[in-house]
């Protein structure tokens, strides 16, 4: 009876993976048709004994395998703003990260694809230029907001351009009240765009809006 074939690695081996260079622990060791195969942490698949060799015997170039964790600050259907795009909304429609290594450092970069909610214009950018807005469960109701906010914007554009001239306090009793609540709606209009995009340039329309509202009403009084 001939002897039987020993395996050339044992279960916790250091071994190199030639075909890639990579370093890995010997896990597993089966035999099948008389010949060895080996299972390595770190890697996929098994390997035959003439794929491997000691990490002592190996004179090449080794790349030891690494665990990497990605925290991941943005998800699917996540709401942000880009640095460079004012207060314009982009949703999340993927993320990539991308491994960098070099003899003397190494970092990982992760990128955003997203879409713009206005008029869905694909842009990429890295973590570092977004400002979170909502999360994808809250997305809905955040966009539902943002389009009532864009709605008074437009009015309020239109409006803020009346208030440079104070209101004539004479007319009738029905234009003086069409004159009062026409500033009250520019104030609140503002006032509206005030607690979504928190511009303090909002709340200066607000309080040129109340001035000329005290004023208008002082001089009705007045006469």
């Amino acid at each position: 009876m001939g002897k039987r074939n020993k395996p050339k690695f044992a279960v916790g081996d250091s071994v190199v993976i030639l075909i890639n260079g990579i370093v890995g622990i010997v896990t597993s060791v089966k035999e099948f048709n008389h010949a060895f195969l080996y299972e390595i942490q770190g890697a996929e698949g098994v390997y035959t004994e003439s794929a491997l060799i000691h990490v002592q015997e190996f004179e090449g170039l080794l790349f030891e395998t690494e665990q990497i964790n990605i925290d991941y600050k943005y998800f699917f259907g996540d709401l942000v703003q880009v640095k460079g795009y004012g207060k314009d909304i982009f949703k999340v429609i993927g993320f990539r990260t991308e491994i960098w290594r070099y003899q003397e450092e190494s970092w990982e970069d992760v990128i955003y694809e997203l879409s713009r909610i206005d008029d869905e214009e694909w842009l990429e950018c890295s973590e570092d230029d977004l400002n979170f807005l909502a999360d994808a469960k809250d997305a809905e109701k955040f966009l539902a907001k943002y389009q009532e906010a864009k709605r008074h914007s437009q009015k309020g554009k239109r409006k803020q351009k009346e208030l440079l001239e104070l209101p004539d306090p004479k007319g009738s009793n029905e234009e003086e009240q069409a004159m009062i609540n026409h500033l009250l709606d520019i104030y609140n209009d503002y006032r509206i765009l005030k607690e979504f995009f928190g511009d303090e340039s909002y709340e200066r329309v607000m309080k040129t809006a109340i001035q000329k509202l005290k004023k208008f009403v002082s001089q009705k009084q007045d006469k």
